[in-house]
């Protein structure tokens, strides 16, 4: 029985563990990397083993860099099942399809810009009919309720309150007289969020696969991040100018959506419009409507009132190419969210190139940003960024609020392990999907503290014996 790490090993994106019990292999999670175009490009395209000696896949949860490598896996030979959430799999079948439609066009408008240079095109990673095909794999499974994977293997998914559908993976895994319980969090959510209920903790494990995105910071607590909200919009406001908010179109921007909502209906910020620039936004809102089984109690309230979440007066969905570039002649003040969440693909990219230089406009920051990503380098305030292989001046503000993160932070993770350990059973953590700087706090503090526990933070490649 062997455990190894292929993606999110010491980084944040392209999530990839293997399981290998009885001679066969599972994979958990499948997504995109993010970073450097030619890395990219590269990790991607590449599997550690041949894609149809998988036979399953075990999915977390629906964001792209745990899911959106799938269509490649089953282009290049893989016929398993796809296990996910009932409300994951409705989430991949638009993001999915998204993905290799957002793909397309990114890739046909930086190829033009080499054409003129001279350069060799890129090609695309995977296509629409790639997607029809995985999308055929999937088995939606519900919260709460053993299901079988393979023999030899059991699941259940517990509610991990990161976005809609999300879901701990609980392995029960049986190989001759060996059993292991092998827990992985894929994206932990935290307590207290919007929309979503709580995290659940297993009640053991053998076996811990923790993810450490903010494994060295504490978040801002959730209900301050109103008042900071309000304060930055109001300051752009009064100089006129434009709010852009890069957001994940699957979770982040509904969380978004739903703290304004609750502050213009407050009488605290001035009636300004609103645009949510992302077709994936859109279809995935009306996901999140028909998913209210994964509410918390206050969401499944507001919709017992019929009082709609995610939509109010003075938000508009916007979903034409032509309504998206019409936004780039309108003045401000109004606020536009738009996918990707790290400015590395989709129509935020034009809302940056045509608001980036102007000092009144202002970028909100809501979300992680990986290493190398054009969301990083305008957290890290660079004075000059390239979007799409140009180069351009940032002068607006940059604002910055974790408080809207869904991924937990330190303490929350740190309470996540040492509740398990308290079972008495949990022998491994392995620690993934954190950038080093992030990551090795965390590990040095369950070395210290949880006595008995063996902690490791894997490498890319490497494989361990459970």
């Amino acid at each position: 029985m062997y455990l190894e790490f292929w993606g999110a090993a010491r980084s944040t994106t392209g999530t990839l563990h293997l399981l290998e019990i009885n001679g066969r292999r599972f994979a958990l999670d499948c997504g995109l990397f993010q970073g450097r175009r030619e890395e990219t490009w590269r990790r991607n395209k590449d599997f550690p083993y041949p894609p149809e000696s998988f036979e399953a896949v075990v999915l977390s949860h629906a964001h792209i860099d745990h899911s959106g490598n799938l269509p490649n896996l089953a282009k290049q030979g893989f016929t398993g099942k796809v296990f996910a959430t009932s409300a994951t799999a409705d989430l991949c079948e638009v993001m999915l399809r998204d993905s290799a439609h957002v793909q397309e066009q990114d890739i046909a408008y930086v190829n033009k810009q080499k054409a003129k240079r001279g350069e060799k095109p890129f090609k695309v990673l995977y296509t629409h009919d790639d997607v029809e095909r995985v999308l055929s794999r999937f088995v939606s499974e519900s919260y709460g309720r053993a299901f079988p994977v393979s023999d030899g293997l059991e699941c259940t998914y517990l509610d991990a309150g990161h976005i809609l559908g999300s879901a701990i993976v609980v392995l029960d895994a049986r190989e001759n007289s060996v059993r292991r319980r092998i827990v992985f969090t894929g994206d932990l959510g935290r307590r207290n969020l919007p929309i979503l209920r709580d995290p659940e903790i297993p009640d053991w494990a053998d076996v811990l696969i923790l993810e450490s995105t903010y494994g060295n910071r504490r978040h801002e607590d959730i209900s301050t991040c109103q008042d900071k909200l309000r304060q930055i919009i109001e300051r752009v406001v009064e100089r006129g100018g434009k709010i852009i908010v890069p957001a994940f179109a699957v979770g982040r921007s509904q969380e978004f959506v739903y703290c304004l909502h609750q502050l213009f209906n407050a009488g605290h910020l001035p009636r300004i419009p609103i645009y949510v620039d992302s077709p994936l936004a859109v279809r995935a809102t009306e996901i999140f409507r028909s998913h209210p089984e994964c509410y918390d109690a206050e969401t499944q309230a507001m919709t017992d009132r019929r009082d709609d979440a995610f939509g109010f007066a003075g938000v508009r969905y916007v979903e034409t190419v032509e309504e998206s570039k019409s936004l780039n002649a309108q003045p401000g003040p109004y606020i536009i969210i738009s996918a990707s969440g790290m400015c590395e693909a989709g129509r935020i990219l034009h809302h940056l190139k045509n608001n980036i230089e102007d000092p009144k406009n202002c970028v909100l920051v809501i979300g992680y940003m990986a290493e190398n990503t054009l969301g990083r380098k305008i957290v890290e305030r660079q004075s000059e960024v390239k979007i799409f292989g140009e180069p351009y001046q940032l002068r607006a503000e940059v604002a910055i609020m974790n408080a809207f993160s869904a991924h937990a932070d330190s303490e929350e993770l740190f309470g996540f392990a040492q509740t398990l350990a308290e079972g008495g059973r949990l022998r491994h953590i392995f620690v993934v999907h954190g950038e080093p700087e992030r990551s090795t706090p965390l590990v040095e503090r369950l070395r210290a503290e949880l006595g008995g526990v063996q902690v490791h933070y894997p490498e890319r490649g490497a494989r361990y014996e459970l």
